[in-house]
């Protein structure tokens, strides 16, 4: 199912992890509405990067999923409110960091992660923050702005 031009519900909600461990993923109408507006701000990513195509290598993750990767239980992920992305045509992961950080895109963190990019965006009534860190490694602490 679209839910902007140029994404789909299930690049957006599709994990490998939970096919793997027969985990459901499939979201409520309120984190889909929320997949609706990261959509949109994703969108505008995409626009920004010259209409390269955007991979989006995770987006919503249901609790058990977001627990069997990992993440932190506050996590943006789980409220359909986070995506790890790449757009290997228009450069590396760091790239696109400083192009997003440069932008006027409207996020609440921009984390350079080893091999993506995190875009999070606020909870609804929250100002975006417009946080950028790096973080180099899976045990590796979170850095302050894009390091590359």
């Amino acid at each position: 199912m679209k839910i902007s031009e140029h994404f789909t519900l299930e690049e957006f909600i599709f994990s490998g992890e939970a096919v793997r461990l027969g985990l459901d993923n499939n979201p409520g109408p309120s984190v889909i509405t929320n997949l609706t507006l990261l959509a949109a701000v994703m969108e505008e990513v995409r626009t920004l990067l010259g209409g390269k195509v955007i991979v989006i290598h995770s987006g919503y993750r249901s609790p058990q999923v977001n627990k069997a990767v990992g993440g932190v239980e506050t996590s943006a992920h789980c409220y359909g409110l986070a995506c790890d992305m790449v757009c290997p045509d228009f450069g590396a992961p760091a790239e696109v960091a400083r192009a997003i950080l440069t932008s006027t895109i409207q996020y609440d963190q921009l984390i350079l992660e080893y091999g993506w990019v995190h875009v999070g965006l606020p909870q609804q009534g929250a100002v975006a923050r417009r946080e950028a860190l790096t973080k180099n490694s899976p045990a590796g602490p979170y850095e302050s702005g894009i390091r590359a």
